[in-house]
């Protein structure tokens, strides 16, 4: 079944990694309503501003842990498309 991880930025202008096997529309529906408690229910709203699709769910948990370990800095640079500023990050451990 597919899976998708999502980046949510937050009200705070902090992110948000998380996964699902359901619609990504409905899942921040979900948040934004505050059905969900945790992270994002004192942070709302949150809106996508990233989201990646596996076909394999343990490919998903995977790469959803690798992003949840990642800084802000990071996390910014991969929603912007900024790769070289990920390379850099990266090698910097920031």
């Amino acid at each position: 079944m597919q899976a998708i991880v999502c980046i949510l930025e937050c009200a705070d202008n902090l992110y948000y990694v998380g996964i699902t096997r359901r619609s990504v529309d409905e899942r921040i529906g979900e948040h934004n309503s505050g059905r969900i408690d945790g992270y994002t229910k004192s942070r709302l709203p949150v809106k996508l501003v990233h989201s990646e699709e596996f076909a394999v769910i343990a490919q998903a948990v995977t790469r959803e842990r690798q992003l949840k370990g990642w800084t802000c800095a990071k996390k910014a640079a991969l929603i912007a498309g900024d790769f070289g500023k990920l390379a850099e990050l990266s090698k910097s451990g920031k």
